[in-house]
């Protein structure tokens, strides 16, 4: 049996095997590549400590946060009930930050309240959430964070650019004299600043916000210990895409650090956010050809999926590509998108070559219902071998961002299990199917 790809050890047998015990759709995870990169983001060069925290948004079920957390990362949370679904998975308040777009009041604020009792720290976004919290800071004092609004953004498509002006995520400079004026009213310390620029982030921008940080904690705040830079680490899901180099960012952001200190006398620790980074690649769908179909002699090939949008909406939301594997109904390996890496054509059972063009696509009923789509949304055919029906066809990179944002319900699809093969060869159900009657519980 041959590895699906030059990251993970889960081979073809254990796709048949998840498959054969626990049906398709179905989501499968690499333990032991989420534990390899939780300790390379630990080990990104640093100048006066590092503190790295997961962006539980990526994938928030309560095993994978568990692991997480054991390998030493700490956890940004997106919104209360994340920062609820953190807890309940055994993770101390203190070791969560809160950067959310929600702006809590009466039931809510009251539970804010005692959270940050607790420990958990608090990143203001926008005036509005400083004014709702600022006396209660004030009276307790309680340090907050503050999330600027850069100006300048990047990521992989425009709906990932959280830094520039079409996206409202923070306090934006030109409000910054009015946050740090109340703040010096109520004598509220900020001792973190924190700035986010986009999933994806190219590289050479990320420097920049590095130093447009820098800059702003040297002009505006005194008091901040720690600089969070965000998350936003590329990763390269595809063959021809290149993954960001996280050891070089690490020693430009050490080298900058060690400036600032040698200007200021202020030692900053660093902290970064990475999702995407940790889970994308430990991740896969595992679906089953239930159909083919062609649009005439001119037209196209589709592979019809019993899982589609409702397992990963990136293709449709973003025109985000993912590498496909074909797994015959005996377990052989047909074709990889990484076989030129790591499966040579001996090692690839039958020598299929990848002659074959189609589009995978789910049973929805949505055109964009697709694996295979331009930023345009428009259908792109990818090559593969070309499967039999019931035969097994797995997306790849589906670790990050695919479970947590689907829209898992739509035609009354049911939410897919999730599998994690652990690092002792062993295959666990981390969430089981759900049910049609799960899904009617709450109609009344």
């Amino acid at each position: 049996m041959s590895r699906l790809s030059i990251f993970t050890s889960i081979d073809s047998k254990v796709v048949l095997t998840a498959a054969k015990q626990y049906g398709t759709p179905v989501y499968l995870y690499d333990e032991q590549l989420i534990v390899d990169r939780c300790k390379a983001a630990l080990s990104m060069p640093n100048a006066y400590g590092l503190g790295v925290r997961y962006a539980m948004k990526a994938n928030s079920n309560r095993t994978v946060l568990k692991i997480i957390n054991s390998q030493g990362l700490m956890i940004d949370a997106s919104s209360m009930n994340e920062v609820r679904r953190a807890g309940l998975a055994g993770i101390p308040y203190k070791d969560i930050i809160l950067t959310t777009q929600e702006a809590p009041h009466h039931e809510e604020m009251l539970a804010l309240k005692e959270m940050i009792k607790s420990g958990l720290k608090y990143n203001v976004c926008s005036l509005q959430q400083l004014r709702n919290i600022g006396d209660f800071a004030s009276e307790n004092s309680i340090n907050l964070s503050i999330r600027i609004h850069p100006g300048i953004g990047s990521g992989e498509s425009a709906t990932r650019n959280t830094g520039d002006m079409y996206s409202c995520f923070g306090i934006h400079l030109s409000d910054l004299e009015n946050a740090l004026k109340y703040a010096r009213d109520k004598r509220i310390i900020f001792d973190m600043v924190h700035t986010h620029i986009g999933s994806g982030a190219d590289p050479v921008i990320w420097k920049n916000n590095i130093d447009l940080e820098l800059k702003v904690i040297e002009q505006y705040f005194p008091d901040v210990q720690t600089v969070n830079f965000g998350g936003g680490l590329k990763v390269a899901r595809m063959p021809d895409e290149k993954p960001v180099d996280i050891e070089e960012l690490g020693r430009y952001a050490k080298e900058k650090l060690e400036n600032f200190f040698q200007r200021t006398n202020r030692k900053l620790k660093m902290e970064i956010e990475p999702g995407n980074y940790i889970m994308a690649l430990a991740g896969y769908v595992i679906t089953t050809v239930i159909d083919k179909k062609k649009t005439g002699a001119d037209g196209l090939n589709f592979l019809v999926l019993d899982g589609g949008m409702e397992v990963n909406a990136r293709p449709l939301l973003y025109g985000a590509r993912h590498p496909f594997y074909v797994v015959s109904k005996s377990g052989n390996l047909l074709s990889s998108e990484f076989s030129d890496d790591v499966l040579s054509k001996k090692n690839i059972e039958n020598k299929i070559e990848n002659k074959y063009e189609a589009v995978p696509v789910g049973r929805c009923c949505e055109s964009g219902d697709s694996q295979s789509l331009d930023a345009s949304g428009l259908n792109v055919p990818r090559k593969m071998a070309e499967p039999e029906i019931g035969d097994l066809f797995i997306v790849g990179g589906a670790g990050a961002y695919c479970s947590a944002m689907a829209p898992m319900n739509y035609n009354s699809h049911v939410q897919s299990p999730e599998l994690l093969y652990s690092c002792d060869g062993s295959l666990n159900v981390i969430r089981s199917r759900q049910t049609l009657e799960q899904i009617l519980a709450n109609e009344k």
